[in-house]
């Protein structure tokens, strides 16, 4: 007995907690705080680029709580979890009894939108006119008997009820379709150089950059003039899983679609190729390189290393400093220097100019090459998402926009060829907003029977 007790207040205590709204609230907000934080956290990096990105500090507590891979942890999947418990818990213990009255008697004068109406007639004429009235104005009838009472119940927009439980299987469906994505989806991005082959490792996806172009048009604003990119895109070889290559082109907005995988054009940059020389003699290890913005060279027997930290389009001729327009008239390259790891100087060298780097070293921009970033995504669970917000919209202005309202009606007592008829009104969404409906329609209810 002490054990049957036991469970039943456990199980009191689970249908309370998980039945509570703002229990519920809280797994929200937990929830988005976490996917939040996988929104500013690049997600299935490697180790080092968190270290390049944040302070060591802050690097070691991403990597030690897993924010690097935060969609796929037990914490992220455990609130969607409870999520979901919690959204069935109040289905079914508050949304549906609440949604979903069972039929029973009411005592008409304890609600606050009731009336009394005389009419005229026999119980058996009166119940036949009472059908007759509501049915013919949309009201659906349901008569019920209750310790030898007769009932009847009118409703208006009965379907209505279940609106917030179509957005619950709307959310149910979305998350679904997100955790498709989790267990089979990836995404990522890639670099490629202008010729270059880059194969991505989810899909063996082969990309070949043939030629990359870019459009900049200077826009006149009240500030001044802006150089705004208007379209860049990539002309590409891709060859997928059936290893047959075809000619395909990535522009922004357009992605191209590989074996289900989308590639997107992201962004767009500079590589650049460096002589680096030693005593006047070319070191080819180091010059046969083509480096990416941020990307550095590590000088042999010294602790230097230098840094291609930025690409300049123009240098202006007159100041010998960069100009705003990034267009590619008289390019160079920002070089940052840095000594065992400190930083040590920056300077701007034009394409073609030597940069003595000290120890018998030196450097020379020799040419750009340009590269494309491509982004690729492949999500199983899209269509589940798109069909669960459908639903979960369809459920909500089901929810706000229409009003389902519930009837009581009572024939209390009939003498003298004449009954009074009780009426009450409910609704799920308080008395107020259903009060000047029910005046109006207990006004017409007595006028027809008058007549």
């Amino acid at each position: 007995m002490e054990a049957r007790s036991s469970s039943l207040n456990l199980y009191n205590d689970f249908i309370r907690t998980f039945s509570n709204v703002l229990f519920a609230v809280c797994l929200f907000i937990a929830w988005g705080i976490l996917t939040l934080i996988g929104v500013i956290v690049d997600q299935g990096k490697d180790p080092s680029v968190y270290f390049s990105s944040y302070a060591a500090p802050l690097a070691r507590l991403i990597l030690r709580l897993g924010f690097d891979n935060i969609y796929h942890s037990v914490a992220y999947v455990g609130i969607i979890a409870l999520i979901l418990v919690s959204l069935a818990v109040c289905t079914f213990k508050r949304v549906i009894p609440a949604r979903l009255p069972a039929l029973r008697p009411v005592k008409i004068e304890k609600i606050p939108l009731n009336a009394s109406v005389t009419v005229r007639g026999d119980e058996v004429s009166v119940r036949q006119r009472i059908e007759h009235f509501f049915i013919t104005r949309g009201w659906q009838i349901r008569k019920r008997e209750f310790g030898g009472e007769e009932w009847t119940f009118a409703d208006r927009h009965n379907w209505a009820r279940r609106g917030v439980l179509v957005a619950h299987v709307g959310f149910v469906i979305i998350a679904a379709g997100t955790t498709i994505y989790w267990a089979r989806g990836f995404s990522g991005d890639a670099a490629v150089l202008t010729g270059q082959t880059v194969t991505i490792p989810h899909t063996d996806t082969a990309i070949t950059l043939h030629d990359f172009t870019y459009k900049i048009e200077p826009i006149a604003t009240k500030s001044g003039i802006v150089y705004q990119p208007i379209d860049y895109v990539s002309h590409v070889t891709v060859s997928g899983k059936d290893s047959k290559a075809r000619e395909e082109t990535i522009r922004v907005n357009h992605p191209v679609d590989v074996d289900g995988t989308l590639f997107y054009q992201a962004s767009y940059g500079f590589g650049m190729r460096f002589v680096v020389s030693k005593d006047g003699k070319s070191v080819p290890a180091l010059s046969n390189r083509i480096l990416k913005e941020g990307e550095v060279i590590t000088l042999p027997e010294t602790a230097r290393q230098i840094q291609y930290s930025q690409f300049v389009g123009t240098i202006d001729r007159q100041t010998g400093m960069p100009s705003a327009d990034p267009r590619t008239n008289n390019p160079g390259v920002v070089l940052n220097a840095f000594d065992a790891g400190q930083p040590s100087g920056a300077t701007l060298a034009p394409l073609g100019k030597r940069v003595d780097l000290g120890s018998g070293y030196a450097l020379v921009p020799q040419k750009y090459v340009m590269y494309s970033g491509l982004q690729y995504r492949y999500d199983p669970g899209i269509p589940l998402v798109g069909i669960g917000a459908f639903i979960l919209l369809a459920g909500l202005c089901i929810s706000f926009y229409l009003l389902p309202a519930r009837l009581y009606v009572k024939v209390e007592e009939c003498k003298d060829g004449a009954c009074t008829v009780g009426v009450a009104a409910s609704t799920v969404k308080g008395y107020d907003i259903f009060e000047q409906q029910f005046d109006a329609l207990v006004a017409e209810f007595r006028g027809a029977q008058a007549t």
